[in-house]
């Protein structure tokens, strides 16, 4: 059986062992999660969705641990580490702890009649989910990778699945329409449990799905809500649900403009699991006081200001766009800009070109990256020039190009490192080998 001293071996085996990327069906998965036995006896919550995914499972997560349960949490990617994926009780899980999950995946695959190869992402979400079954957690929140129906995650029945939002983002695997890329996202849903839709305008397509499987389906605006308190200069705000009111509540240590309908879905999960999972009022202001996550509109103390947002299609880049117009004044902002060549760049750049002056464009290191050259082309179709107060500079790494914009920006300018998960790591790589 192939197996691995260290959890860095296993991960650079798995990069090459399966060289298709992403190959969609589930049926190769679900063999090796039968072979493991695998199952859950506390409930599973599963999200889904263009953007938010991550900031929903951080919140879920806080509230249920302030609340006194012990609570697996799977997410993707990871910027630093691969461990930040799989986190337990907060902490994120040793290469100690993952290493035996790994192994027991691969014996499982191996042990099959005719052994079938899985994707890193595959196989490393099974390991996962080895290792959170393995724990007897009260709870476990998956986050889902990508679209849903054929997702890695989905070989899990969930007993709440919650879609934060949809919007036009992988369109050679999910469609190139709302209509299509939703009805791939409601593949989480499951009969008669909750089927949660945070989207303002959910496409109809989501809608049918889940009335045709039964599915409990909750719609934001419909079902449940969220109301600012006036004259409370935007400090407090209400949760209004079903059957729960939740009023007075502060707003969640995650900034940004879409964090309330983040966290009106995460509460509505939590109002749907309450006879299993009850959460107090107490729980959840200080699950929302507490919560954390890198790299999403995170502002770093000190000056300049530096903005760190992992934000990698249009419907993300119009939320940092408003973001950035509600941080106040900066003389100059510098932008770190790198970006995936499969993604929307003219829709991205179209709605952050008049928050930016100064433009340092970075390759990024996967072969999946639009080169620098490529994203400067982008800018200058879309009207940026070179002039005193405006360039565009191209760079190797976002390393090179974040010590640019720190070199040219003075004390009281920004710097807003975005673009791809790939242009944050390489920022937050950078300066901690700087504070050595």
């Amino acid at each position: 059986m192939t197996t691995f001293p260290t959890l860095d071996a296993w991960l650079s085996h798995l990069e090459s062992a399966h060289p298709v990327g992403i190959d969609m069906g589930l049926a190769r998965i679900s063999q090796v999660r039968d072979a493991l036995q695998l199952s859950f006896a506390c409930p599973v919550i599963t999200v889904g969705g263009t953007n938010g995914k991550g900031s929903t499972c951080a919140i879920l997560e806080s509230i249920l641990l302030r609340a006194g349960y012990s609570v697996g949490c799977h997410t993707s990617p990871h910027l630093l580490a691969f461990n930040e994926r799989a986190r337990i009780n907060g902490q994120m899980a040793t290469d100690a702890e993952l290493l035996p999950h790994f192994e027991a995946v691969e014996q499982a695959r191996r042990s099959l009649p005719a052994p079938v190869s899985l994707t890193y992402f595959e196989f490393t979400t099974l390991a996962i989910m080895h290792l959170f079954a393995e724990r007897g957690l009260d709870v476990v929140i998956f986050e889902v990778g990508l679209g849903g129906r054929l997702d890695a995650v989905n070989i899990l029945d969930t007993d709440c699945a919650v879609i934060t939002s949809i919007d036009i983002d992988h369109t050679d695997f999910l469609g190139d329409t709302r209509e299509k890329i939703a009805f791939e996202k409601a593949g989480i849903f499951r009969p008669g449990k909750p089927a949660i839709c945070a989207d303002p305008i959910p496409p109809q397509t989501l809608i049918e799905h889940a009335e045709k499987i039964g599915a409990d389906l909750w719609l934001f605006g419909r079902d449940f809500r969220y109301e600012g308190q006036a004259g409370s200069e935007r400090q407090q705000w209400s949760y209004i649900g079903p059957s729960m009111r939740r009023s007075a509540l502060a707003y969640p240590a995650l900034r940004g403009a879409n964090q309330l309908i983040n966290t009106s879905a995460a509460l509505a999960g939590l109002e749907a699991l309450r006879d299993r999972l009850p959460v107090s009022a107490q729980d959840i202001r200080l699950g929302l006081a507490n919560v954390e996550l890198p790299g999403r509109f995170q502002v770093l103390p000190g000056k300049p200001a530096i903005v760190l947002d992992v934000g990698h299609n249009p419907h993300a880049a119009a939320v940092l766009g408003q973001n950035l117009g509600n941080m106040g004044y900066f003389p100059y902002t510098y932008a770190v800009f790198g970006s995936m060549r499969d993604k929307d760049i003219a829709g991205v750049v179209a709605h952050l070109k008049g928050e930016i002056d100064h433009w340092c464009v970075t390759d990024l290191p996967t072969p999946r990256a639009a080169s620098a050259e490529e994203l400067e082309t982008a800018l200058r179709d879309a009207g940026v020039a070179d002039g005193p107060d405006s360039t565009v500079t191209r760079f190797a790494t976002p390393a090179e190009a974040f010590q640019d914009a720190l070199k040219r920006a003075s004390d009281n300018d920004r710097i807003v490192v975005f673009g791809s998960f790939y242009t944050v790591a390489g920022v937050m790589a950078y300066r901690k080998s700087q504070q050595h």
